[in-house]
This record gives structure tokens, sequence and C-alpha cells, in this order.
């Protein structure tokens, strides 16, 4: 059975962040405790910008610490930056990565069940988090986004816990597949028909599979990805 460990548990407050100060709480601090997962996200945890942000589909982001390595290697200028928490996780986990998780995996971690909904979109905050003007899109074409959790049973969750998996209803699906999809082999019609017709795919996933079906066209990533100027 796979399991995964959390290294660290992370909330944030809402603070001003980038040009125009938007607010927002990618800078999470770790709780030496435990805290209540909900369906709504860790208790304490907030969200500066709640219509791409939280919300039931994506209530825990979690991010792999095995990413943090390659990060550094790659830009050792800024090799500071590459931390646990860097990436406005909620969960800093071991023992896992992308290509090991799959869409609609259900993961029992301390007194909750989660419920795995999404590989993360990255936005350019992440730009100015890590100082370099191409870091959204860098991690969205390496596909080491994280992803989101639901919480279909809310309960206590802590740092130092052990994830057991408990169901895997599509074993064909990996984050890191969905990942080349989106953003590599974008126009796969067999591969975005049967990701839209994934049972539980997050409503705004489905859409982005249909639209690309409707139109033949990838859709405009450089609102999310660019710095506003």
């Amino acid at each position: 059975m796979q399991t995964f460990s959390v290294i660290e548990l992370r909330v944030g407050t809402a603070l001003p962040f980038g040009p125009r100060g938007q607010p927002s709480a990618i800078d999470k601090q770790p709780l030496a405790g435990p805290a209540m997962a909900g369906t709504t996200g860790i208790e304490g945890d907030a969200q500066g910008d709640p219509r791409h942000h939280g919300g039931p589909d994506k209530a825990i982001h979690a991010y792999a610490a095995a990413h943090y390595p390659l990060w550094r290697r790659e830009f050792p200028e800024v090799a500071d930056r590459f931390r646990p928490g860097g990436f406005g996780e909620n969960l800093v986990v071991a023992g896992v990565t992308e290509a090991e998780v799959c869409l609609g995996d259900r993961f029992r971690l301390g007194g909750a069940l989660l419920e795995l909904s999404q590989g993360r979109q990255p936005c350019w905050k992440l730009n100015l988090r890590f100082g370099r003007p191409d870091m959204a899109r860098l991690v969205q074409e390496t596909g080491r986004s994280g992803w989101y959790f639901r919480v279909l049973e809310p309960g206590p969750v802590a740092a130092g816990q052990e994830a057991r998996l408990a169901a895997r209803p599509n074993p064909g699906w990996s984050l890191a597949r969905v990942s080349r999809l989106l953003y590599h082999d974008r126009m796969n019609r067999a591969d975005l028909l049967a990701f839209a017709a994934l049972p539980g795919l997050t409503p705004s996933w489905r859409r982005l599979a249909d639209a690309r079906l409707a139109s033949g066209r990838t859709e405009d990533w450089s609102s999310r990805v660019d710095t506003p100027a």
C-alpha cells in the first residue's frame, strides 16, 4: 500500500503581495502541533484570492520535498529560496511525487480522509516569490507543481504523520500524465475525451478539456503565468 509522510504542516495569513499589493497567503508558516483539516482547508489557513485559491476542490495544497534539491541545482543563484514552504504549500510531503499519485486517490491522514482533486496550475506570484520572471512557466513545464486535496472526512492532521492510500479509482491517470496532456501533448483528443470523463474531475478541468475538444485550440495562459506590469 502506498504511503507518504508529512514533513511539515503550514498555514498562512493573507498579506499584500506583488506590484499591486493584492492579498496573498503564499508565505505559510509551520505548525508545531495538530490542526483540523476541514472541507475548505486547514484551520488557521487563509487565502488571499478565494476566486482562484482555496474552496472545497483546493482545500489543501501539497508539495513534494524531493523537488527542492532539483530546483536548487538548476538555479543556484536563488538556491536559498527553494526550501519547504517556498511554494505556499500546506503539506510538505516526502516519499511521493506527481509521478506516483493519481487523480482521485484517497489518503487517510491522521483523522482526515483526503482526495486528490487536481494538480496546481501555477500563477505569476511564483515569479515574485523566486525572483524569476519565468518561474510559473517553469513549474508548469516541468510538472513539479504540487497538487490539491479535497477533504472528504474532516479531522485533525499534523506534521510527522503518515498518509496511507485508501482507494485509487483512476490508476491510469497519474498527475505526471495529466501534466503532459495539459501542457505538452495538448491536443491529444483520445486522452482529452478520457480525461473529461473521469469521475470526480473538477468542473474547471472538465470545462478546459471540453473547450479544447470543441475549439481545437489551447487556452491562453498568459494572464495566469505572466507577472502583471
